[in-house]
């Protein structure tokens, strides 16, 4: 058996809200979904979703390769790319094929791909993350509230720039998600944009009026020292990872402590999230996947670990013309038995409608504005796009 090919699909998802974080948001809630579909010389197809940058240049490392070797190819593709290297976007390239090739390993053995990783449980706990920056209060309340319908007990909000803000819309997501537990779980994603003393001063004074559970992303991705120092200076878990590209990068951060939550990115691929799952296991530290919005696969190797702790839920539905075998109930995700990791694409009907929606406008969270993390307040606005830049 022989990987021929592969084609990708573009099309995307209505959030039917808007969806962002403090470095920006994006108003009209449509963003784009890219679709990788590797081709065998027997039909067996496989499909990854999450990124196809740099597929033209990768792709050779597996044409004409057995797809099986999933963990061989992986590397192959890593040593691929050796010059250039795969951090970046290149890496969720690297990622989305390897999705991929797992999807058709499974589909191959009839299994899904929870059960082949060695889950015993497809039932994946996950909380709830509404990306609720742009949110009025009543609508951040409206999602909260219905994901609460679902079972959750937990949620996380987007914030980091109006510190009063914050401690009120902590307080709307607590009391929505109070129907389900008494002490539910708070998490505040300030998305790289505070220096350390600004993330020291601004989660002590969160953590003087609630109890919360993690920081996440406070200090910039590669601040191992930093996060450090923060974690030793404050009751709540520092959770970081996400926008790392690579095993090797987490290094530093479980060298020094840095790190209590361990996080990977949804785009990041299954051999990349096993690799590190094992390796935050090896010191004692949970994992736990962002955005399975984005990758639903990767919810396939939560279920196979011993230290997943919880999986991030953006959304209740999927990108148009994308079917996933799972539900989203009990206050997580509940894995199907399709073979394979359980996602269906419908290609003329995605090729049929065509729908703008970019996550790197300048507006939304993909692009970093120029005065992240050099503010000395914590009361500007977080539902406000930055104000024109000053002219004389």
């Amino acid at each position: 058996m022989k990987i021929t090919g592969y084609r990708t699909v573009r099309t995307h998802r209505d959030w039917g809200r808007p969806v962002g974080d403090v470095n920006g948001y994006i108003a009209s809630g449509v963003t784009e979904v890219a679709i990788v579909i590797l081709e065998t010389d027997d039909g067996v197809e496989g499909v990854g979703i999450g990124s196809d940058h740099d597929i033209a240049r990768i792709f050779p490392a597996l044409e004409g390769q057995d797809p099986r070797g999933v963990s061989s190819l992986y590397d192959g593709m890593l040593a691929h790319v050796f010059k250039a290297g795969h951090n970046g976007a290149t890496f969720g390239g690297i990622a989305t094929l390897d999705a991929a090739l797992w999807d058709i390993k499974a589909k191959l053995l009839g299994e899904p791909l929870w059960r082949l990783l060695g889950g015993r449980d497809r039932f994946v706990p996950g909380y709830a993350s509404g990306l609720d920056i742009a949110l009025r209060d009543d609508q951040l309340a409206r999602f909260y509230a219905d994901m609460a319908e679902r079972g959750f007990t937990s949620g996380k909000l987007k914030g980091g720039r109006d510190l009063d803000a914050d401690i009120r819309r902590l307080g709307v997501v607590r009391d929505a998600l109070s129907r389900n537990s008494r002490h539910p779980a708070l998490m505040l994603d300030a998305n790289e944009s505070w220096n350390l003393k600004q993330a020291i001063r601004y989660v002590a004074a969160v953590e003087a009026q609630l109890d919360l559970t993690w920081i996440e992303e406070p200090l910039r991705r590669w601040d191992a020292r930093g996060h450090a120092r923060l974690s030793q200076s404050v009751k709540a878990a520092v959770a970081t990872g996400e926008n790392l590209t690579g095993l090797e990068q987490f290094r530093e951060l479980f060298d020094l402590g840095a790190v209590d939550i361990v996080q990977t990115g949804a785009v990041w691929g299954i051999t990349h999230f096993l690799r590190l799952a094992y390796a935050a296991h090896a010191r004692d530290l949970p994992i736990s996947p962002v955005g399975l919005t984005s990758n639903p696969a990767v919810a396939h190797a939560a279920a196979s670990v011993p230290n997943h702790l919880t999986a991030e839920v953006q959304d209740l539905g999927a990108p148009f013309g994308v079917t996933v075998d799972e539900q989203i109930a009990d206050g997580g995700i509940v894995l199907g038995d399709s073979p394979g990791s359980g996602i269906e694409i419908d290609e003329a009907a995605i090729a049929a409608v065509h729908h703008d929606g970019d996550w790197l406008q300048s507006a939304g969270p993909h692009v970093r504005p120029l005065r992240a993390g050099l503010t000395l307040t914590g009361d500007a606005s977080p539902a406000l796009p930055d104000a024109e830049p000053h002219r004389a």
